[in-house]
């Protein structure tokens, strides 16, 4: 299913309210979505080249499944998206959605290994550090000052 909807919104390029729509239809109550700032051994951050979004580069996450644990979900995610193993350790922010069924969970983690292989939503990966990042949104570049911040 969620292969099938990441092809439509590329191939569709349907506006974030409606894929929320859409995505809100399928589950049973609200959506819990995932964020992973996941760092390497150079403390720089690990971010996706997505397919389906306007912003193309940007941090890593998805959404939980019934019975999932948060931090399981996001490991899920990552290696399901791209083939890399990260252990998800602390919870930096919890932030929810007043117009909408929603909470966002973001987590700081570690790089472990494993080797890229692109999928239907990841073209891409890269290892940034802070001043080569590429274009991400406010609210991303914001997580990861926290999560860097939180690490010194």
């Amino acid at each position: 299913m969620k292969t099938m909807l990441a092809k439509l919104w590329k191939a569709f390029r349907f506006p974030k309210k409606f894929q929320l729509f859409v995505m809100r239809f399928l589950q049973d109550q609200f959506l819990v979505g995932l964020t992973g700032i996941i760092f390497n051994d150079k403390n720089e951050v690990l971010l996706f080249k997505h397919v389906y979004r306007a912003h193309s580069w940007s941090l890593p996450g998805g959404y939980m499944k019934a019975g999932e644990h948060p931090k399981e979900a996001l490991e899920r995610e990552i290696k399901e998206e791209s083939g890399l193993v990260v252990s998800v350790d602390e919870q930096l922010k919890t932030r929810t959605d007043r117009e909408t069924a929603r909470l966002d969970i973001c987590y700081v983690g570690v790089f472990i290994g494993g080797d890229f292989s692109p999928s239907s939503e990841v073209s891409e990966f890269g290892f940034f550090s802070l001043d080569k990042l590429p274009l991400i949104r406010k609210n991303q570049l914001f997580l990861i000052n926290e999560a860097l911040t939180q690490r010194t």
